[in-house]
């Protein structure tokens, strides 16, 4: 694990994200005391694709009556 000051985070983004990248953790310090820790992503987290950006599965429910939903409108308006 790397250590780096926040100053030293701040001049050094693109080198501690390299090391990240190579699989390395990087904990950034603020007045001495640890904030945050960088690391890598899990290969599976990277390739998958978020929940908002997958597929609805479309609904295929019947109504109970066996009608269609265009029956049901028709015989709502009292045709």
């Amino acid at each position: 694990m790397h250590t780096l000051p926040l100053s030293e985070f701040r001049a050094h983004v693109a080198a501690a994200l390299d090391l990240v990248e190579q699989g390395q953790t990087v904990r950034i310090l603020r007045h001495g005391k640890p904030v945050a820790d960088l690391v890598p992503v899990a290969a599976a987290a990277r390739d998958a694709q978020p929940a908002w950006k997958q597929a609805i599965e479309p609904a295929h429910l019947a109504p109970a009556d066996g009608k269609t939903v265009s029956q049901h409108l028709i015989e709502g308006r009292g045709a």
